[in-house]
């Protein structure tokens, strides 16, 4: 394990398709790496366990959280002795037998094999670009009911997203006000909004919260219909990107430095200045 006061997370880039087990290979063979350089939890990507290329494939694919696809990973995690946050599984949704709906889900897992955390994606990507690329997403997946405070582990207190949550800013300052000090969105990008904000939007989260921003990501392409941006991120409280993926599926690394983000806080106290005496302050809502 990298040393107590800067813990080694790794951050993960692949190219899911619709082969389960082929996806599994590779994101095993991803955690078993970033086990041998000691990281303390590794970040995987949006879709990790697959990306259909149909509404209907994509929906006869679909587990739940007792499936064989998360008891693989709980397993994995308990043999490499790490966390992992498995970003943006596609769960069956809780009245799948009548609605065929799923939720887009952000699982955390201790490096004891257990479920930490699940946060179900809030904003769904509902887009038509200029290209003509058009993806609906809420014509499948169920909108999340709820923000989940960060949770502690061992690289810090994480707050939870998943990639069009990336876009709004409110999302990213509620969890900040809750304590977390690492924001997560795993993604897959498609080309053309990658290219334009990917980056940008991310070290801007950074910036605005003063929080490490880690990105795992999708890259190239899935099937004919679609390609994912790749670059995965990991930007500082400075807004400085400290690790990023270059081409193709493999890893960036990067140390935690929580006594560098609190000198970053004290030095551009932000948070002591908002004036929300003016504009308000986001609140952390609880459904009823």
């Amino acid at each position: 394990m990298a040393g107590a006061h800067k813990p080694l997370i790794a951050v993960c880039q692949m190219t899911s398709t619709s082969d389960k087990e082929k996806n599994f290979a590779t994101c095993s063979r991803l955690i078993r790496e970033a086990a041998g350089r000691r990281a303390c939890m590794v970040f995987l990507p949006e879709a990790f366990d697959y990306i259909g290329g149909s509404i209907e494939e994509t929906l006869s694919l679909a587990e739940s959280l007792h499936g064989d696809t998360i008891q693989r990973y709980t397993q994995l995690a308990r043999e490499c002795g790490l966390w992992l946050s498995l970003g943006g599984f596609h769960e069956k949704g809780p009245n799948w037998d009548t609605d065929q709906r799923i939720s887009n889900s952000h699982v955390v897992v201790d490096n004891t094999g257990h479920i930490v955390s699940v946060y179900r994606k809030a904003h769904l990507f509902d887009v038509d670009l200029q290209n003509g690329v058009s993806l609906r997403e809420s014509s499948s997946t169920l909108p999340g009911a709820e923000l989940i405070r960060p949770i502690t582990s061992p690289a810090g207190k994480i707050g939870l997203g998943v990639c069009y949550d990336l876009r709004f800013p409110e999302f990213s300052l509620a969890l900040a006000q809750q304590g977390a000090e690492l924001l997560t969105y795993p993604s897959a990008f498609t080309l053309t909004t990658g290219l334009a904000h990917w980056e940008v939007l991310l070290r801007a989260r950074a910036i605005e919260t003063q929080c490490y921003v880690v990105a795992a990501a999708q890259t190239d392409r899935h099937n004919e219909k679609r390609t994912s941006y790749g670059h995965a991120m990991v930007v500082d409280p400075w807004g400085l990107v400290i690790g990023q993926c270059q081409e193709g599926t493999g890893i960036c690394y990067a140390e935690i430095d929580i006594p560098y983000m609190e000198r970053v806080r004290r030095d551009m106290p932000v948070w002591r200045h908002r004036r929300t005496d003016l504009y308000g302050k986001i609140s952390f809502n609880k459904p009823d």
